[in-house]
């Protein structure tokens, strides 16, 4: 049977914040946004992206996550220097160094002219490619060195460095891709793409006035320091849309495509921003968690909260009824209806269940999810009744 050639997981969540300040303007000022006409609270995509990756690799072995850093010529180096018997080759230091920008130069790396020890621009990769690339040289490390500079880059320049960075993609990069403008080569297409959180009403920043008292200040009663954070309450509209064909093509094995797809529902759920969580301690869970399967493409839902929403009795509720509304009014005027739906929300409703269908656990949501994804990886079918 053929594939489909397209699945997109799209995960729709309506989460409200107490007082909170997770993602703030270079004045320190929560980020907002206009849309519709009213002044939003808004957590960037990058903030909430880099939640997520922190939170998905928390379900990883440290040697298979990634990282995302300017310092790959110091974390190749320490490999160079280790012992061989924990997989190293056992260089001196000023050897290590030397053999390292040689096999980073067809990578295009360059020092950058502030540090020396770190690269001009940010490399996305996981660490068992750098132990790849240490494989590259099978024991030949030492003979390496002992070349002139010209010999060395002749001998360097045989092995497959770049390739060894273009394969063997960890979850982390196959999710959410990586750019690097000199070598196309390296480029990875990300599986995922996150839109910017925004609150679903209108809000208006607020102020708190902080004292802190010197303990040991016995001779007054004035504060030690004083000072002021910006904050505000939201209740978000959080959207991620999940190319599963993409995912399965960067990572290559069904089996992976699955689990890391299930992961990744999870940790982008289960993630929080942690911009002043210490003195607002916002980490809360959803109200509603909403997937739906689409084989052509995906649709963002915000527009059901292009007028703001205004609540009497709070705003979770008419949030979710709004987002009902969008989901059917989206598939009755482009003909746009989801393969399947799963939801697990709090709400109690039954216009959300007529358009959601009933609420499950978020365990068995997923567990729904793997199953289906299954389905679709095995013989490109989403089937329209949950098979055990």
């Amino acid at each position: 049977m053929a594939q489909s050639p397209t699945l997109f997981v799209e995960v729709h969540i309506l989460q409200s914040l107490p007082p909170s300040n997770p993602n703030r303007d270079d004045s320190g000022t929560p980020k907002q946004a206009l849309y519709g006409g009213a002044r939003r609270a808004r957590v960037s995509s990058q903030a909430w992206k880099r939640a997520t990756r922190t939170e998905f690799a928390k379900a990883l072995e440290p040697a298979d996550r990634a990282t995302r850093t300017k310092r790959i010529a110091t974390l190749l180096t320490e490999r160079l220097t280790r012992p061989a018997a924990e997989g190293g080759t056992g260089l001196e230091t000023a050897q290590a160094d030397r053999l390292t920008a040689a096999l980073l130069e067809p990578l295009g790396i360059t020092k950058s002219s502030k540090k020396e020890e770190q690269s001009a621009y940010l490399l996305f990769f996981g660490k068992r490619q750098l132990d790849d690339i240490v494989k590259l040289l099978n024991g030949r490390a030492t003979a390496l060195c002992a070349l002139s500079d010209a010999d060395l880059k002749a001998e360097v320049a045989k092995l497959p460095v770049v390739s060894t960075l273009s394969t063997g993609h960890p979850a982390e990069v196959a999710l959410f891709g990586r750019m690097v403008a000199d070598l196309p080569a390296l480029n990875v297409d990300a599986a995922v793409q996150v839109a910017h959180a925004l609150s679903t009403h209108a809000v208006r920043t607020e102020f708190d006035y902080y004292t802190a008292v010197d303990d040991e200040n016995t001779e007054d009663h004035g504060a030690g320091m004083i000072g002021t954070v910006e904050f505000n309450s939201s209740t978000l509209y959080r959207y991620t849309a999940l190319g599963v064909h993409q995912l399965r093509d960067n990572l290559s094995s069904a089996e992976d495509t699955r689990d890391t797809a299930i992961r990744f529902v999870d940790a982008f759920t289960r993630s929080m921003p942690t911009g002043h969580q210490n003195s607002f301690a916002h980490r809360t869970l959803p109200h509603l968690v909403l997937l739906t399967l689409r084989t052509d493409q995906p649709v963002n839902l915000v527009s059901a909260y292009e007028e703001p929403v205004v609540g009497a009795t709070g705003l979770a509720s008419e949030s979710a009824l709004r987002l009902a509304g969008e989901l059917r009014s989206v598939a009755a005027t482009w003909g746009a209806e989801p393969v399947r739906t799963l939801a697990a929300y709090n709400l109690g409703s039954d216009k959300l269940a007529e358009a959601f269908g009933p609420s499950i656990a978020f365990p068995q949501l997923l567990d729904s999810l793997g199953r289906l994804l299954g389905h679709w990886l095995a013989d490109g079918q989403i089937p329209q009744a949950d098979a055990s």
